[in-house]
């Protein structure tokens, strides 16, 4: 069983938590699919092996459509990475999950359609999603955040539908009632592809959603004027990331002391439909850190 090295997918309110400033080395990695969003910072953290790298770029340069979520999960990847915790912030769709929870999403409904959704753009690969977070990963964070559903005074929901959508404007009212006429509880920007990348490249993933604000369903206080919503959310990010970090460091030393031995390891076992002697040469170098296992001797 290879060691575990964690990956977390975060932006600078995380990596501030974190407490990660100045520290670490700042590593790059050629990638098939472009670079990836800055240089992966490769550091410990409470004694465990991480690689953090800034979804959006530091500075927030890229939006949730440009974010290149393939080139920063391939190149954790190659980078011998094997468990992936990512935050993200959401607008709740419900009452009962209020701005500052922290939440731990087992589903997710994908809304996004122009981004690139796979590694295997020339291979047929096909990996099973019916739980799209790593169900072992997951519950080491529930675990973490104790039995009593709280992380220190915070309340952890330890499930939800996150509906990712496209953006980049935020949702209007009539399709924020439409998520929750679906049953969805979040509603965010990044958890897809980010999700299903990680599965195609054999990574546990799961995510810390941080709910910020209560989206377009819920009218804004009479009175309360737009200007006012900006500093809040600010507060409010720094506030629920500051959660979310604690939740994520409680279980760091779990996540490296009981390794996950789901079957998201081993997810393209029965997941690749091409003739493995019929995938061009170029492909199979390309994606040698995703394929190479699965390739008979000489046809790596």
């Amino acid at each position: 069983m290879p060691a575990v090295k964690v990956g977390i997918i975060g932006g600078n309110a995380l990596y501030q938590a974190l407490g990660l400033q100045g520290r670490g080395e700042h590593l790059s990695v050629e990638t098939p699919f472009g670079p990836h969003s800055t240089p992966l910072i490769a550091t410990e953290l409470d004694g465990v092996p991480i690689l953090f790298v800034f979804r959006h770029g530091q500075g927030h340069v890229h939006n949730a459509t440009r974010a290149p979520y393939r080139a920063n999960l391939f190149a954790l990847k190659t980078l011998g990475v094997t468990h992936v915790v990512a935050t993200g912030t959401v607008g709740s769709l419900r009452e009962a999950i209020q701005p500052l929870h922290l939440a731990l999403p087992d589903q997710v409904i994908d809304r996004t359609y122009r981004r690139p959704c796979t590694f295997y753009d020339d291979v047929a690969v096909h990996v099973e999603l019916a739980q799209p977070f790593c169900a072992t990963l997951r519950q080491t964070l529930i675990d973490a955040a104790q039995k009593s559903g709280t992380a220190g005074d915070t309340v952890v929901h330890p499930s939800a539908t996150y509906v990712c959508i496209e953006g980049p404007s935020l949702s209007t009212q009539a399709e924020s009632q439409l998520y929750r006429a679906w049953g969805a509880d979040l509603v965010g920007l990044t958890a897809m592809p980010e999700a299903r990348l990680a599965r195609e490249a054999e990574l546990h993933y799961a995510l810390i959603a941080l709910p910020t604000d209560h989206d377009s369903w819920r009218p804004q206080p009479v009175g309360q004027e737009p200007e006012a919503l900006l500093p809040q959310f600010a507060q409010r990010l720094d506030a629920v990331t500051a959660h979310g970090a604690a939740l994520l460091r409680r279980a760091l030393p779990r996540i490296a002391s009981a390794p996950a031995t789901c079957r998201c390891s081993s997810a393209l076992a029965l997941a690749i439909f091409t003739d493995r002697t019929r995938i061009p040469a170029d492909v199979k170098s390309r994606l040698r850190p995703l394929l190479g296992r699965y390739l008979p001797s000489g046809l790596v």
